[in-house]
């Protein structure tokens, strides 16, 4: 039987998720290069490696199968032409030059899925690759520094929210705003294209091209808090343009007939819809409480030469999530604590908390303002360590990628 992928909403039982264990290319952040590869600090490695196989026994304990990325990931590096698709989109004379991306894809056509693995997320350093290519007639390569990345490494695909998201029966594979990131949505192509799990199941494309312009979108801005509904952050680094690209496909499918998009401030710490705002049960919200009214649009099905009927409301967030989701009223649960402790909460991803089912959720145990407002509104926190984890600013939720949840 073909298995079923299919996320209808952010509170269902969670079934099936992909998670990604820090490895080698945590090893390679420095204090030099963090900013560039958009982490804040250098997390210690190996308590972010213990701190990520709690989160992922939390998951497991709950009942999901937690697929790890690293292994989908080798898996179909096995399949030649998912070999061939992630070598054509990554080693690429412009990035490159002919000179050394020619060298690359002599030394990796014939490489190993253990050592594709390596190179194209832990990276490669000039240095390295003198230890396994004859030196290429290569400007770019001479004038690079021994310790200087030909090959970034991929420090966040820690956050697997964000290079694909699921709606309903199918996957966005999106166009990620920072260069540093794009190389994401190419492995996770491949992955969904040639892994056998993926291969053989029946499911649909809402977006697979990696073109990038100004139409980006971003999985942490994505939320599903119904099979009609979509929540849809404009932020840093989804862009208006792509929620239109998006709600395109979506609505020509009919997969959800109404789209709420929420502009964020133009903040680090703000940098996904997820950031400030996730689902915890059926009727309520997790909300930052210091965040000011944003504005909202709705965006739904147009007809002819306007594809889409856009206007933009009044009245509060609460409302309009209300509205989205189509109920009377929903249940917004705030930090109650002072102003320090809210911005603490924050900055460490006290609202990026992931359901597991309605009510309960997982989330960084340092987090104890929010944890207490949880509780004190009826949901239960199976809490979690994130001192390390979260210091590339990022939570359970933006760590996980559910593929399949029970309806409600």
């Amino acid at each position: 039987m073909s298995p079923v992928f299919n996320v209808s909403s952010e509170v269902g039982q969670l079934r099936r998720v992909i998670v990604h264990r820090p490895g080698l290319e945590l090893a390679r952040l420095t204090p030099s290069n963090a900013a560039e590869l958009l982490f804040d600090d250098v997390p210690w490695l190996e308590r972010a490696e213990e701190e990520h196989d709690a989160f992922s026994a939390a998951l497991t304990e709950a009942g999901a199968e937690v697929l790890h990325f690293d292994e989908l990931l080798r898996r179909t590096l096995a399949v030649p032409e998912a070999v061939a698709h992630v070598l054509d989109e990554t080693i690429t004379e412009r990035q490159f030059g002919p000179g050394l991306a020619n060298a690359l894809r002599e030394y990796l056509d014939d490489a190993t899925p253990d050592t594709l693995y390596r190179v194209l997320v832990g990276g490669l350093t000039k240095a390295e690759a003198l230890e396994r290519i004859p030196r290429p007639p290569s400007v770019p390569f001479g004038v690079a520094h021994d310790n200087d990345f030909l090959v970034t490494p991929l420090t966040n695909h820690l956050f697997a929210r964000d290079a694909t998201c699921w709606i309903g029966n199918g996957v966005s594979v999106n166009a990620m705003q920072a260069l540093t990131r794009r190389r994401e949505a190419v492995n996770y192509r491949a992955i969904l294209r040639w892994h056998p799990l993926f291969a053989s199941a029946d499911f649909q494309f809402w977006s697979d091209d990696l073109g990038t312009g100004e139409a980006t979108v971003e999985g942490g801005d994505v939320l599903v808090p119904t099979p009609e509904a979509l929540l849809v952050g404009i932020s840093q680094r989804t862009t208006p343009q792509g929620i239109e690209r998006l709600a395109l496909r979506l609505f020509t499918a009919g997969v959800v007939d109404r789209i709420l998009a929420v502009r964020l401030p133009d903040r680090r710490a703000f940098m996904h819809l997820d950031t400030v705002l996730t689902m915890v049960d059926e009727e309520s919200f997790l909300l930052y409480g210091d965040l000011p009214e944003p504005e909202c649009y709705l965006i739904r099905p147009g007809n002819g030469r306007r594809p889409l009927h856009t206007e933009q409301l009044g009245g509060t967030l609460a409302e309009n999530l209300a509205a989205a989701v189509g109920l009377s009223q929903v249940r917004v649960l705030t930090t109650a604590q002072d102003a320090f402790a809210r911005e603490r909460d924050q900055w460490n991803d006290g609202c990026n908390v992931l359901a597991l089912r309605p009510g309960i959720v997982v989330g960084y145990e340092r987090n104890t303002a929010s944890i207490a407002d949880l509780k004190s509104g009826g949901i239960d926190v199976i809490e979690v360590p994130g001192s390390e984890l979260g210091r590339g600013r990022g939570g359970p939720r933006c760590m996980s990628c559910p593929i399949e949840r029970a309806p409600l």
